[in-house]
């Protein structure tokens, strides 16, 4: 008998350990987190980036009972915190919260220290991101028709704000020179909130940005609000009349996102999913993003996996357009 009941311990301890193994992932997921728990935002303070992931981690502090700590990391058009998530342990603790420029970027550099589409998986949209043109009250310019009409007769003497190349500040702009056979100066700087902040002190003249890093100076009319870029007038903004009332065909949206390095456990992606997704719902997340235009853009994680493979090529296509070069 002892023989016998050996041999039936033996068969069987693989499999429980298979099963434990198997097993594993969902109860880490359903710990998890057991600690604090980095949010790398991309961008500098400020702007539409850095304001969605400073709600949402207030919401997820609250609901899990682990400090979800934004840890700004602006530069080189969001390539430096990307970089820095890509390389991160594949554990769920170290998050990215950046803009669709991750994509663009595929195209405008020439050496990435990651692989865009392999080294990173989306875990969900956070926000739909809008663009408002907006110009510095001294400029004579009330009207995205005047503007247009200003710069031709000012060919490169009007300073733009640019937050780099292939950012969705920088493809705004650049759609609307191109669809209007305008030239204007650009002038550099490493996120929506700096450039603002230049622009409101008469550094520059222009600027095409995230709703979302105009919070004070719109209301205080530091800035000129002339248009925007969806295709239909915004509920928050009713009286800004679109791009393409003047520019027939302007229309160019965009997403801030939430990514994890691609090894992550599945489950630990999907309970992200949920935890983002009932954070930006939360009715105070949903009070302060929605005045700013930054609805909450809900997908799964295959949703969204698709949604990049579709934005990889018309980001590449548009910048093509444009003529960028490489950097």
């Amino acid at each position: 008998m002892k023989p016998r009941v050996a041999k039936t311990l033996i068969f069987r301890a693989p499999a429980a350990v298979a099963i434990s193994l198997l097993a594993q992932p969902a109860v880490l997921a359903h710990a998890y987190p057991v600690k604090p728990v980095r949010i790398v935002v991309s961008w500098p303070p400020g702007g539409s980036n850095d304001v969605v992931a400073r709600v949402m981690a207030q919401q997820l502090t609250e609901a899990l009972g682990q400090a979800f700590v934004i840890d700004n990391r602006g530069g080189a058009t969001g390539v430096i915190g990307t970089d820095i998530v890509a390389k991160s342990p594949p554990d769920g603790y170290t998050i990215l919260v950046t803009s669709a420029t991750h994509v663009a970027n595929a195209h405008t550099y020439k050496n990435l220290p990651y692989d865009t589409m392999r080294d990173l998986t989306g875990v969900m949209p956070l926000a739909v991101q809008v663009g408002m043109l907006v110009v510095h009250p001294a400029l004579p310019a009330n009207s995205v028709k005047e503007l247009i009409a200003l710069a031709k007769s000012k060919p490169d003497q009007i300073a733009w704000a640019s937050t780099g190349t292939g950012s969705y500040t920088w493809l705004t702009m650049a759609q609307l020179l191109q669809m209007t056979g305008t030239k204007m100066l650009e002038i550099p700087y490493k996120g929506g909130g700096p450039a603002v902040i230049a622009l409101m002190a008469g550094e520059t003249q222009v600027f095409f940005v995230g709703i979302g890093s105009l919070t004070s100076a719109l209301p205080a009319k530091r800035v000129r609000p002339l248009g925007v870029a969806s295709d239909k007038r915004l509920k928050q903004f009713p009286d800004i009349p679109t791009i393409a009332e003047t520019v027939p065909g302007y229309e160019l949206t965009a997403w801030i996102g939430s990514f994890v390095p691609s090894a992550t456990p599945r489950a630990i992606v999907e309970r992200l999913n949920t935890e983002f997704r009932k954070a930006l719902d939360h009715p105070e997340s949903t009070k302060i993003l929605g005045v700013q235009a930054l609805d909450p853009m809900h997908m799964t994680a295959d949703e969204f996996a698709a949604r990049l493979k579709s934005d990889y090529g018309k980001y590449e296509k548009l910048i093509r357009s444009t003529g960028a070069q490489a950097q």
